[in-house]
């Protein structure tokens, strides 16, 4: 959960969260050291008064910042691709959620359960009891297994929406009429949220996700309970 005065990302709770926090402390330390690098030239340049004839003309120091950056890109690039591909990759899934996003809550239908299906909507602030956040807590939430692959399938009835989750790296766009799907991993056990990320419409704010991590047991125990109510 972010916090104010927060200058990161939220903590991972999922494997893919965590790649991706390591793929942004090591291009920030590339941005930063790139930022140094321009800035001591510029002050040198600026500040001396002396004048180096070889740095006039020079073909060593013309290949240097020519191969440098391409080597840095290089640098940047294949662990930017090793992510992408770690995000497409859906290996088995032992549960399979069907997220529908409508104008302004989302549905979930559990397709491994023919009766488990409910809509999500935010929770009034007049409603909400100590301890629960304003504007992003539901009166239902999405309730997965930990250390489990889940599916997600991400659709949409009316408007485009989108589904995410800062904390388990995931972002995938609800369009009607088509049905894109995503995977993730919670690591371990917790109450995640997120916002729909795509504007659409007025009351586009108001239609938080909110997943809950429980162990095997307590989602079978839930799962169970969801049926018995149907």
């Amino acid at each position: 959960m972010a916090h104010p005065t927060q200058l990161g990302f939220q903590d991972a709770a999922s494997p893919v969260m965590e790649e991706l926090l390591h793929f942004h402390d090591h291009t920030l330390m590339i941005v930063f050291l790139i930022s140094t690098l321009v800035l001591y030239i510029i002050v040198a340049m600026v500040t001396t008064k002396l004048t180096n004839k070889n740095i006039l003309d020079s073909q060593e120091i013309e290949i240097i910042w020519t191969v440098l950056p391409a080597v840095i890109l290089i640098l940047i690039a294949l662990p930017s691709l090793r992510i992408l591909y770690l995000m497409d990759e859906i290996n088995n899934p032992h549960v399979t959620v069907k997220a529908i996003g409508h104008q302004w809550y989302w549905s979930y239908e559990y397709t491994d359960y023919k009766e488990i299906g409910f809509d999500s909507y935010m929770t009034p602030t007049q409603d909400l009891t100590p301890g629960q956040f304003r504007l992003l807590e539901a009166d239902h939430r999405m309730v997965v297994p930990v250390e489990s692959p889940v599916r997600v399938l991400v659709s949409a009835e009316d408007v485009l929406h989108s589904w995410a989750v800062p904390a388990l790296g995931v972002k995938m766009d609800a369009v009607p009429g088509r049905l894109n799907q995503t995977a993730f991993l919670a690591s371990r056990p917790g109450v995640f949220y997120g916002q729909c990320s795509e504007i659409c419409g007025a009351n586009h704010s108001f239609m938080p996700i909110v997943v809950e991590a429980v162990p095997l047991k307590h989602f079978e125990s839930w799962s169970l309970h969801m049926l018995e109510d149907t």
